[in-house]
């Protein structure tokens, strides 16, 4: 994975209902490669992952290392989170995840001076999602 070259996945992708999970394996492995360019795994992004399902992020990593797929790595997940949820918990977390929006007076003026940097005409960017999706695509030479 080189993320010097192309996006992680968008937050909205899911895996096993999940998202942000596989934008957080994307860049843990462009880590583990040297490739992840701009993008940190366990950012604060990350953060909510690991926080619902109790996973340790290092340990993840060492998952990762190990060469393993989205699909070996669901299935250790499911095995090793510490916070066991319903298949109508994780649908309802990752809804919840995807319209979030700035919660506070210092992230609603960093959301806000970040869309004027990156797309300053756009009136469709209202939550982190919008504004992450927006981010990567102009990052690699899309137009806003």
């Amino acid at each position: 994975m080189n993320l010097t070259t192309r996006p992680p996945r968008s937050p909205r992708t899911r895996l096993g209902g999940y998202v942000i999970l596989p934008r957080m394996l994307d860049k843990g492995r462009a880590q583990i490669a040297g490739t992840n360019g701009e993008y940190h795994y366990n950012c604060p992004l990350d953060e909510h992952f690991i926080k619902f399902s109790g996973i340790d992020p290092e340990a993840l990593l060492q998952e990762l290392r190990a060469g393993k797929g989205d699909g070996e790595i669901l299935e250790w997940i499911i095995a090793n989170s510490k916070n066991k949820h319903t298949e109508l918990e994780i649908k309802s977390w990752s809804s919840w995840q995807e319209g979030r929006v700035p919660s506070s007076v210092e992230t609603r003026e960093y959301m806000h001076e970040a869309q004027k940097k990156i797309a300053p005409s756009r009136e469709d960017i209202g939550g982190w999602f919008d504004l992450l999706d927006v981010d990567d695509y102009v990052t690699f030479g899309g137009k806003a």
